[in-house]
């Protein structure tokens, strides 16, 4: 099997953030959301080769792709045209010669992946059922849980189970012909959709699999990746330095080894990355960076970026990478 990331957006709902550091990057629990991926797709153990279409900023994603994880296979395609899910997928064809494993990485999953191994159908799509319907695209399935429909964000709630963004493929010559069928029709809603590639399949007459997730957590906004460090932190991501003092810990919290604590209340659902200080302050519900100095602040659902400096400040902020915001009476 292979294994198709598609990751070149620039993450736009996040900017500042973004702009210096690529989505899929961007750390929760103290961990880069796309290691929770590839973590997953590690422990699979028949992956020959993971392709990797790249984008923005996609030096700092191939680094770390071949840094963190040297044993597996990559390849890197970049996405010179921002055309949609259906044209990225679409760029890594000539890599593909048997099963595709399709992931976006915006977002963080509980899924069987054994599953894979036993599935005698054209593929698996997972799904998570969600309130906000018009937000994504949803499948309809058959008594018999085949795909029957797919339609990316729809007006009335034809279903509530939202498409994940993982999707296991066995027939990738039909996928293929689908890609090229979508890709010869006017866009759809402004881009080239992978998922009408599903539909065209099933019209075929594939046999999608919808399978549910146990979990899925959104990491692709100010809100979404606080509240999803919270999540991943309740199970089990938590962990603090031994010996602290001078400080109150507010459990579940992420902290580094050499973060410094003074006079300051750290938590619940923080995580604070290596090299920082924080002092006379209290920090909840917020993710900090490396290397980023905190003093005389009350923070709460925040996002602060690396090499920042913050004083002063009481409330919510969200600010990128070699910032300084300073508040005097």
């Amino acid at each position: 099997m292979k294994v198709i990331i598609p990751l070149a957006g620039k993450g736009t709902r996040l900017r500042p953030h973004t702009l210096t550091t690529p989505k899929p990057m961007l750390r929760v629990a103290g961990k880069p959301v796309m290691d929770y991926v590839l973590d997953d797709v590690r422990k699979l153990g028949d992956v020959d080769e993971v392709i990797y279409i790249t984008g923005h900023l996609k030096e700092a994603v191939e680094l770390h792709a071949k840094s963190a994880y040297p044993d597996m296979k990559a390849t890197f395609i970049e996405q010179q045209v921002q055309d949609g899910t259906a044209g990225a997928v679409g760029l890594a064809r000539s890599r593909v010669d048997q099963p595709v494993l399709i992931i976006f990485v915006d977002t963080i999953f509980d899924a069987d992946l054994s599953v894979i191994k036993t599935s005698t159908d054209d593929g698996i799509l997972w799904t998570k059922v969600v309130d906000d319907w018009h937000r994504y695209g949803v499948i309809v399935a058959d008594e018999s849980g085949h795909m029957t429909k797919i339609v990316e964000k729809p007006s009335t709630p034809i279903s509530k189970r939202a498409n994940i963004g993982l999707q296991y493929i066995r027939n990738w010559k039909l996928l293929f012909e689908g890609i090229d069928h979508v890709m010869k029709q006017p866009k759809n809603k402004g881009e080239w959709y992978l998922t009408d590639a599903f539909q065209y399949m099933v019209d075929k007459g594939a046999k999608l699999q919808v399978a549910e997730a146990a979990g899925w957590y959104d990491a692709g906004q100010v809100d979404t990746i606080l509240a999803t460090n919270g999540v991943m932190l309740a199970k089990g991501r938590a962990r603090k330095p031994a010996g602290l003092t001078d400080c109150t810990i507010v459990e579940p919290v992420y902290i580094e080894d050499d973060v410094v604590l003074t006079g300051s209340t750290i938590g619940p659902n923080v995580s604070i990355s290596e090299g920082t200080s924080i002092t006379n302050s209290t920090v909840r519900d917020s993710i900090v960076g490396r290397l980023s100095n905190i003093d005389k602040c009350a923070l709460s659902g925040s996002l602060v970026g690396d090499h920042t400096k913050i004083s002063g400040v009481k409330g919510v902020v969200s600010i990128g990478d070699c910032s300084e915001v300073k508040v005097t009476e």
